[in-house]
């Protein structure tokens, strides 16, 4: 039998008249979410994983990383009971105290500069916020921020505040090798 020009060579069968793309591209359009339907959709999937795998207030997963956090929070909650010696522990011999422009090492920050930290940890209150650490072998710097309420020296005090504490592994444990702090009135 000769071909039938009218039949599709390979299936002879009828061709289908092509689909207009106008309503082909409505047809992937109506199928497909909107860009903001996708990207809504996207950050709470994101959000609901992030926070069931990972939940506020939690310690990072990494044991070292969750343990020099503990440190530098052993190191505040000895400033706030104004245990000097719990706070004296947590600093290396070597440590360096950074604020306010200057330099102090763990000797004269220990004689001179501890004990207002305490009477200042001890009249306000502060919350400490977006805590981040990194480990490196030995070494570990954990960041934060902080925002202080309070009275110190009989003026109200409301700051935001940054900290870098670098901590080194020990055979005791974390270690405080350098603390640097700075703030500036609440804004």
């Amino acid at each position: 039998m000769p071909p039938n020009p009218s039949l599709h060579p390979t299936c002879n069968s009828r061709p289908r008249p092509p689909a207009h793309a106008a309503e082909r591209a409505r047809r992937v359009a109506d199928d497909q979410p909107s860009p903001p339907v996708r990207a809504i959709t996207t950050y709470l999937v994101a959000f609901f994983l992030v926070t069931w795998l990972h939940p506020a207030g939690s310690q990072p997963a990494d044991p070292d990383a969750a343990a020099a956090v503990a440190a530098v929070e052993r190191f505040h909650g000895a400033l706030r009971a104004g245990d000097t010696a719990a706070a004296a522990a947590l600093l290396a011999p070597d440590a360096v105290v950074l604020e306010g422009g200057d330099l102090e090492s763990r000797r004269h920050y220990l004689a001179h500069h501890l004990a207002e930290d305490i009477k200042f940890a001890r009249g306000t209150a502060s919350k400490r916020e977006n805590v981040n650490v990194s480990v490196n072998g030995e070494v570990a710097w954990v960041t934060s921020t902080s925002t202080t309420q309070g009275e110190f020296q009989g003026k109200p005090v409301s700051l935001a505040g940054a900290e870098l504490v670098v901590l080194s592994r020990s055979s005791a444990g974390w270690l405080i090798r350098a603390i640097h702090w700075s703030s500036h009135k609440k804004r």
